[in-house]
């Protein structure tokens, strides 16, 4: 049941971000289902104590591959999926509270928190980056399949 709940306060969050950068109207409900699967995850890794990068990673690596699966399928750019997808994600009350910290002179929480911010952004990069991987690793198996069968 609680799964369910972060699921769909993840894709409310996603389609509310996503009318805020404007959007097609077309696309909020895909954007919505991509953010709350990928935040779905996320959680789901979290409850399971794999630790923050990894359950980043995986998370970002599945709203790239949605994004551009979305993106092919409607015929827009991937961007529009992946941007508004990414917001539950993003390390914004860590950041917050790297910044407090330093304000209150509590250095060694700071810190603490810079490196989780540090961490997770450098997860999500890193997910893309992998997407992008396993896109380009599928496209040219699916061409050397097709060049297979001609053969035959």
């Amino acid at each position: 049941m609680q799964l369910l709940l972060e699921f769909v306060m993840a894709g409310i969050a996603t389609v509310g971000f996503g009318i805020i950068i404007n959007i097609p109207h077309r696309a909020l409900l895909t954007a919505g289902i991509i953010g709350g699967i990928s935040w779905g995850i996320y959680w789901e890794m979290l409850q399971f104590h794999l630790g923050l990068a990894l359950s980043s990673l995986t998370a970002t690596t599945v709203i790239a591959l949605l994004s551009l699966f979305a993106a092919r399928r409607l015929k827009m750019p991937m961007i529009v999926f992946s941007i508004p997808g990414i917001v539950p994600l993003v390390p914004g009350g860590q950041a917050y509270q790297m910044i407090r910290n330093f304000a209150l002179s509590n250095t060694r929480l700071a810190i603490h928190f810079m490196l989780e911010v540090g961490v997770i952004a450098g997860s999500i990069g890193i997910g893309f980056l992998m997407a992008e991987f396993i896109d380009r690793l599928q496209r040219k198996l699916v061409v050397r399949f097709k060049k297979v069968q001609e053969n035959k």
